[in-house]
């Protein structure tokens, strides 16, 4: 997995890339944390790039996608979801929850 941010003026530009399993989760929540911290609470996820999520991945989502929008400080939203990806945003149900954008630039222009 390959993970790369950008500030914007708007907003916190996430690409991801590969496979987000078990085992690099921990480093995916920890650069979601690392812009919280930062305060910035608008976070965009490019997630062109990735092949497969895994349940804990999601929880990472999940938790980031909760921070952010607590006490209306932001929100987070995906942008460029790949097939296989957008199948399990669709069957757990977060696709309801969290935004979706077919390009970067809406998701962007979003905030």
């Amino acid at each position: 997995m390959e993970i790369s941010s950008v500030d914007l003026k708007r907003c916190t530009l996430v690409r991801l890339s590969g496979r987000i399993d078990g085992s690099v989760t921990p480093e995916l929540g920890s650069q979601l944390r690392e812009i919280m911290d930062s305060g910035r609470y608008k976070i965009v996820i490019n997630m062109s790039g990735v092949s497969y999520t895994s349940s804990a991945a999601l929880r990472e989502l999940i938790n980031a996608w909760k921070s952010c929008r607590r006490w209306n400080r932001g929100d987070l939203r995906l942008a460029e979801v790949s097939p296989a990806v957008d199948k399990v945003l669709e069957l757990t149900g977060l696709k309801t929850q969290i935004d979706t954008f077919t390009t970067e630039a809406e998701a962007v222009g979003s905030f």
